[in-house]
């Protein structure tokens, strides 16, 4: 299985990666919203950790176009800010799961096993 980080904090990135290679999930990762077309149009990831705020634009307004790039693919947006509107407008726009900042193992595979099982 695949996987895709799209966050532009290579820490964040670096944690996903383990936790999701210790779930024998291969995973690559982005920084810029503006390389995520190309890297779908080559890969279908089974799933792919979003964040919202990233230096050229807001996950959540890119979630149609990854819907249509690569449509099997599940969403989990990851975000510092998760206030209920926020987890409210990414559901809205297609975000199949939402965890907030600071996210743990356990709620990684969570979202994994609930998304991909």
């Amino acid at each position: 299985m695949k996987a895709l980080i799209i966050d532009d904090e290579k820490d964040i990135c670096f944690l996903l990666k383990i936790i999701l290679q210790q779930k024998n999930i291969y995973s690559g990762c982005v920084y810029r919203l503006a390389d995520v077309a190309d890297v779908l149009k080559a890969d279908h990831p089974a799933i792919i950790f979003l964040d919202n705020h990233l230096p050229d634009g807001y996950g959540e307004d890119f979630v149609e176009q990854i819907k249509l790039i690569s449509p099997d693919s599940k969403i989990v947006m990851i975000t510092a800010h998760d206030s209920p509107e926020d987890k409210s407008r990414a559901i809205n726009k297609g975000v199949d799961l939402f965890l907030g900042k600071p996210f743990t193992k356990d709620s990684v595979s969570y979202a994994v096993d609930k998304l991909c099982a």
